[in-house]
């Protein structure tokens, strides 16, 4: 049986039965394990104008938008799908794994505020469990494969550095298996899945795999905190 927990509302019918059956799928790197890896010696040359997109890919995308809403220098955080073959995939043609296409996050950020390398030591840190190949937690299948989609050749020469260089300080037990792939054409994903975290942040699902990065992030790497999110799609103000 294939557990990915994403029908809350099945998980909390099913209480303190679901909580036991998903205790072992609960993510590695909780914010109680989770700690700020070392920054990257390389990083891209900031541009000199402009704001840069990066792409992802790391299990569910609820938690890694819910991580990059959160992150100061980020202007936007878009859940989508990226690295497969199909035209304006849906959910459910990416979630049968034979698009091949991953869960992702476009990022759009100012380089003159945060840059490539810092987003890449946060995804390490918080985000992921980088070593987990083709599932995160309860999450399995090529969909939510550990990927990195590079928007230039910057980009790519500072993602092969610092995953080279966690792997000579022996940053994780087990090899990184994120892969580094260029991008290429970003579908994003259905309106409720975006902000989902922001939405449902007592769903079981949340709760257990992605509140936990949130916190880390928040914990670990304080000067890199915004808060509100940046939502894709900002609540309507009330009428006065």
């Amino acid at each position: 049986m294939r557990l990915t927990a994403r029908s809350t509302a099945a998980i909390a019918a099913a209480g303190l039965t679901a909580l036991a059956v998903l205790a072992p799928f609960a993510p590695v790197r909780a914010d109680d394990a989770a700690r700020a890896l070392p920054a990257p010696a390389l990083d891209e040359a900031p541009p000199t104008s402009g704001l840069q997109t990066a792409i992802f890919a790391g299990g569910c995308f609820w938690g890694i938008q819910g991580v990059f809403e959160h992150v100061a220098g980020v202007t936007q955080a878009v859940s989508g799908y990226a690295g497969g073959t199909l035209a304006n995939p849906s959910y459910e043609d990416v979630s049968s794994g034979i698009t091949g296409h991953a869960e992702s996050v476009r990022v759009t950020y100012d380089p003159a505020r945060v840059s490539y390398g810092k987003l890449l030591q946060i995804f390490f840190s918080v985000a992921l469990d980088p070593t987990q190949v083709n599932r995160q937690g309860p999450d399995s299948g090529t969909q939510y494969r550990s990927d990195l989609f590079v928007t230039n050749p910057s980009q790519d020469h500072t993602a092969r550095a610092y995953i080279a260089q966690l792997t000579a300080a022996h940053a994780f037990p087990r090899p990184i298996a994120t892969r580094i792939d260029p991008a290429s054409a970003f579908y994003p994903a259905e309106p409720y899945h975006q902000d989902y975290l922001v939405h449902h942040p007592t769903a079981f699902y949340i709760e257990v795999n992605d509140l936990p990065k949130v916190r880390a992030l928040q914990a670990l790497f304080p000067q890199s905190w915004q808060d509100p999110p940046v939502l894709t799609a900002p609540p309507a103000k009330s009428a006065s």
